[in-house]
């Protein structure tokens, strides 16, 4: 009960903590009132393939923590606490509101009790939701997180992004970019309300700062239309607007608009170009049909038009653009409706995140050695319908 009685000491030491100091002082809290002997935060990389170490001072010729291959890596796919006797080292996930950023090791003297498991998982959960503000005050941790040097362009797209994730109650959500350090016009969106959820997926026409530039205006277009209390109609007609007074119809964006009730199941889309979203249920996969309008900006006065698909419990949305669906393999071949139903259907078993991870996984794997130029961006939904408080503390026995 080591820990229990040093929390709030614990908590005391992040509230004080500068933003770009936080790691230091879990370390320094966790050392001094809860008996472990080191602790390391391990931040996942923009492509989510490697976790690296802030704590720690960077080595060349240290090998990256993959993903794939660690019990830490195992502890962020599965999102539950681990622990390692080999090192004698507790993984626990770092993750708020359904944002993952990486995993907190803690060595200890022994394995943890089972009473103390909620005290540790409180921690990280704690620390998750400190670095969601330190990141807009310190570049500390986004640097810690890359693996090579990031284009301008992609700064720009990332610095749109909500996030990786989002847990809601009754739906969890996902989405990466791919590739995460060159990406281009590729981008996605959400909005999260009491009980729905707004979603856009955007691929910007052309290439490096172009696209960014094209893709940056839409996007925050549509934000603007969002937050003025507009439909998905009236911000998809207010985005085209934008987009046409700027360019004058010679550069477009191609944007699936959806609107989530996570009561009722009820799913509003605006389909104004090439996104294509696929329907998991149970085991079946489907292609959802919408009707396509004409992408952002290519007119200026475009009337669009909402229509409306009906989900059940349990469904899975899977959104793509055209950068996976188009995906050619080294003989040439596309990876085509055939495999994209099969990568689906091969994430029936995991959370929206890994999912994701796991398209994208697919799509590298198959156009391997083949020189890309075009984005690629994957974006999962669940309808859970479940009431779920966010973010409670691992269960009792989640020591794996």
């Amino acid at each position: 009960m080591a820990l229990r009685n040093g929390l709030n000491a614990v908590y005391q030491a992040m509230r004080a903590a500068a933003p770009y100091a936080l790691a230091e002082a879990v370390r320094d809290a966790l050392i001094g009132h809860g008996s472990a002997r080191s602790v390391e935060l391990l931040l996942a990389d923009y492509a989510l393939v490697a976790l690296r170490p802030v704590l720690a001072d960077p080595d060349p010729a240290t090998p990256e923590i993959r993903i794939d291959s660690s019990a830490a890596g195992r502890a962020f796919a599965s999102q539950q606490p681990l622990w390692e006797d080999a090192h004698s080292t507790l993984y626990l996930p770092v993750t708020a509101c359904g944002e993952r950023f990486g995993v907190l090791g803690v060595r200890l003297p022994a394995p943890p009790e089972h009473d103390e498991m909620p005290d540790f998982g409180e921690v990280a959960a704690a620390l998750a939701h400190g670095l969601l503000g330190a990141d807009r005050l310190t570049d500390r941790y986004q640097r810690a997180r890359r693996l090579a040097r990031m284009t301008l362009a992609a700064e720009m797209q990332w610095g749109l992004l909500p996030g990786y994730g989002h847990r809601g109650t009754g739906y969890r959500l996902a989405g990466q970019l791919e590739p995460a350090y060159a990406v281009y016009g590729d981008n996605f969106d959400w909005s999260c309300g009491p009980g729905s959820l707004t979603v856009s997926i955007t691929n910007g026409m052309g290439e490096g700062m172009r696209a960014a530039l094209l893709t940056t205006l839409a996007v925050t277009a549509l934000r603007n239309a969002r937050r003025s209390g507009a439909n998905l109609e009236e911000q998809a007609g207010l985005a085209d607007e934008a987009v046409y007074a700027q360019y004058g119809g010679r550069e477009h964006v191609s944007t699936l608009l959806l609107h989530f009730d996570a009561v009722t199941g009820q799913l509003s889309a605006v389909d104004a170009g090439s996104p294509r979203m696929m329907r998991l249920r149970g085991t079946d996969v489907e292609t959802i049909k919408l009707e396509q309008q004409l992408p952002l900006g290519m007119f200026g006065n475009t009337a669009y038009t909402e229509q409306s698909v009906t989900l059940q419990p349990g469904d899975r949305l899977v959104v793509m653009t055209d950068g996976v669906y188009d995906a050619r393999s080294r003989q040439d071949g596309s990876f085509g409706e055939a495999l994209l139903e099969s990568a689906v259907r091969s994430t029936r078993l995991q959370p929206a995140d890994e999912a994701v991870r796991t398209m994208i996984r697919g799509m590298l794997t198959f156009r391997e050695g083949v020189d890309v130029f075009d984005d690629a961006v994957v974006v999962c939904l669940d309808w859970t319908a479940e009431q779920q408080a966010d973010d409670l503390p691992p269960a009792r026995g989640d020591v794996m």
